[in-house]
């Protein structure tokens, strides 16, 4: 069972599916998003890991949703193009975890910007619904949730993200 999952919830009829059907909105790869961007139907873009987000620019204003993929657990390369979509290219439209998402980077996904979880793995279902996730106590770097920096060296990064 694969379930949506955002900070409200469990999702219900979500339209942004993997599965194309006919009347639902379109998830797309990078490459076709890029030939269909002028298309008046709302449309989302799937990044793989090594697609460059700095490719969407162009037409990330007319990106819906964009869902991000983690192939396995220990490869968080969509982490670094969540940060580059909020931070440096601005998007404020809904980011999705998708792939090897697990209970332990939640809160860092939600951290890095993300907005909505596409789920399989069983255990981390009941966690979100029972709303347990694991905290994280002290940061040490700013975030695309503008949660409150404690004590730590968030000026340094910060100072070159700035400088």
């Amino acid at each position: 069972m694969t379930v949506i999952w955002t900070q409200d919830g469990i999702v219900d009829n979500d339209p942004w599916t993997s599965e194309r059907t006919e009347d639902a909105p379109k998830l797309l790869p990078l490459a076709e998003a890029l030939e269909h961007a002028q298309d008046n139907a709302p449309f989302g873009v799937v990044l793989q890991p090594a697609d460059d987000v700095r490719t969407l620019a162009p037409i990330l204003d007319r990106v819906a949703i964009v869902a991000l993929t983690f192939p396995a657990f220990s490869d968080g390369r969509a982490f670094s193009q969540g940060m580059l979509l909020r931070e440096r290219l601005g998007y404020q439209g809904e980011m999705r975890a998708i792939g090897t998402v697990l209970l332990d980077q939640v809160p860092l996904m939600l951290r890095t910007g993300f907005d909505s979880f596409e789920v399989d793995h069983a255990p981390t279902i009941k966690r979100l619904v029972e709303k347990r996730l694991p905290g994280i106590d002290l940061h040490y770097q700013p975030a695309g949730d503008q949660t409150n920096a404690g004590p730590g060296y968030s000026w340094r990064r910060t100072a070159i993200l700035n400088g």
